[in-house]
């Protein structure tokens, strides 16, 4: 009997158990769709950049094991992929060349093959022989010339501002990357640097030297170039010869020069944009397809830390680098007008 009386005991204490469970489970967490968004990993993850940004602020005494992913072959530290883009992105607004030309990635010395000469077609008659041409190939090679940028920032800038520190670098990186790339890409001697469209070996085809430009001059320039480079063809030239050219007209007495009607949009000559660059030379200005003019980047840019080299001073020095090179791959697929201010010609 007392074994009974224990079973429906317990019996009865699991039925009031069950009883006070409640009905409905309540809500934990935000409602979702039921797609968990997809979690980064690597460089890109958030972890990389918070280790990244913790090493900053503590003078890189703080580093993480996750920079191990990023760790760069000299002792540097990789920078977060989302720091690359946004870097990428400063290079991109500031360097029109970046614009214009192709941009590729390469990882080792890039071959590009060019069509040096070119089958022809003959007549012949029927029954007649025929006749074999040779078509030939010649290669560009695009190398990789190293870039870089060192900044000084004061202990107090880094621990007191920390949460604008990374905006001030890239900023500052990125505006000093593109000045002198652009100047490179423009001017370069191909030496230790990539060879400039302007260059007088490896740069566009010189069409005309001229004392003093006249609205002529400009038209024989348009036309200097290929028709089929004339559909993506743009100019490139300086401030001064943007002044010089606004006040040209044409035979009907209209300007040749017409203002953006749309903002962020380049001025146009003679239907064609107007890009202007202070690296371009004040003598020259170029007019074509840029796209021929290849950008080779070589792997990621990195980024590191000096702690010990302005120690004394109380300032800590930052250094940004890249690798990257640049040449047109066609000659005549850009055209030079340059004016020698002289009435020799």
């Amino acid at each position: 009997a007392l074994t009974n009386e224990i079973h429906r005991m317990e019996r009865r204490d699991a039925r009031e158990a069950e009883l006070s469970k409640p009905v409905n489970t309540p809500l934990t967490s935000k409602p979702t769709t039921g797609k968990q968004p997809e979690e980064k990993t690597g460089r890109a993850s958030n972890a990389y950049k918070e280790a990244m940004l913790t090493a900053m602020r503590s003078n890189f005494r703080q580093v993480s094991n996750v920079l191990q992913e990023g760790v760069d072959a000299d002792g540097g530290y990789l920078v977060p992929e989302e720091y690359d883009h946004r870097l990428i992105d400063v290079l991109d607004e500031e360097n029109i060349m970046r614009k214009l030309a192709h941009k590729i990635t390469t990882s080792g010395e890039h071959k590009i093959n060019i069509a040096a000469t070119k089958p022809a077609a003959a007549w012949i008659e029927e029954g007649g022989a025929l006749q074999f041409s040779d078509a030939t190939f010649s290669q560009i090679l695009l190398d990789a010339h190293k870039l870089h940028v060192a900044i000084k920032v004061t202990e107090e800038l880094l621990y007191d501002n920390a949460f604008r520190l990374e905006n001030y670098i890239i900023e500052q990186f990125g505006k000093a990357l593109a000045n002198a790339e652009e100047d490179a890409f423009l001017n370069g001697t191909g030496n230790g640097q990539p060879l400039g469209l302007f260059a007088e070996t490896g740069g566009g085809t010189l069409a005309k030297t001229v004392a003093t430009p006249k609205p002529e001059d400009v038209i024989d320039l348009i036309y200097a170039l290929k028709r089929p480079y004339r559909k993506n063809a743009a100019f490139i030239m300086n401030d001064a010869a943007v002044a010089a050219i606004r006040s040209f007209k044409d035979n009907n007495g209209a300007f040749m020069w017409q203002p953006s009607c749309v903002a962020g949009e380049p001025d146009k000559l003679m239907g064609y944009d107007i890009y202007t660059s202070p690296f371009c030379p004040a003598n020259m200005m170029a007019f074509g397809d840029y796209n021929y003019y290849n950008i080779g980047d070589r792997g990621t840019r990195s980024f590191k830390q000096l702690t010990e080299l302005f120690a004394g001073n109380g300032m800590i020095g930052f250094v940004a680098k890249e690798r990257v090179d640049g040449k047109l791959i066609l000659s005549e697929a850009v055209q030079i007008l340059k004016v020698t201010g002289s009435s020799k010609g």
